[in-house]
């Protein structure tokens, strides 16, 4: 070996680690079959929480009434049933939400908006509105949440809405389409 294809070889003395090693990334995932103890549901912020599961019947009327004030086709595209029944969905989100809070952890929220689509598929609700609905609880907790409860349901809240609007564009969805995407895929 000649003096030059050693020196390819051995990396500069300022790349050497100084015999530290870097920690290990975090898992996204706490699953205790992998080791790892369970998610603590005390490592956040537990008052938040309580707060939001005690008001969860006023949050979720609240962010109702903000997602058909921003939506006003939601009253006519839904039956006094039908709205019954996206109240209940936006007290169940605020306890996926309170969950959330608790561990300090946005999965609960968009893990849940994941497996929830095709059930509201089904029922015949667009995953728009639910989406609407997250956008009307994160107004209706603003207040009463300070900076960092705050930021940690918003990265939660965000996490739903993100896979809402993803899944929304997939088939089955209720609402309306593209003319053009429409009249090409008329026969399929």
């Amino acid at each position: 070996m000649t003096k030059s294809s050693v020196s390819r070889l051995t990396p500069p003395l300022a790349a050497i680690q100084t015999g530290l090693a870097e920690p290990k990334p975090r898992p996204a995932h706490r699953h205790p079959n992998l080791g790892l103890a369970p998610v603590s549901m005390t490592a956040g912020f537990t008052e938040a929480a309580e707060k939001l599961r005690r008001d969860s019947l006023k949050i979720a009327g609240r962010a109702l009434v903000a997602a058909t004030e921003t939506d006003p086709t939601i009253k006519e595209r839904y039956s006094e049933v039908e709205l019954r029944r996206l109240l209940r969905d936006s007290e169940v989100l605020t306890e996926r939400l309170a969950m959330c809070l608790a561990s300090d952890d946005p999965r609960w929220l968009g893990e849940f908006a994941a497996w929830s689509a095709p059930i509201y598929r089904r029922r015949g609700v667009t995953l728009l509105d639910l989406a609407a609905l997250c956008a009307g609880i994160h107004g209706v907790i603003e207040p009463d949440l300070n900076a960092d409860e705050l930021a940690s349901a918003g990265r939660a809240l965000d996490a739903a809405t993100t896979v809402f609007r993803r899944d929304s564009r997939l088939a089955g969805d209720r609402h309306k389409r593209n003319a053009l995407w429409k009249w090409m895929y008329r026969g399929v």
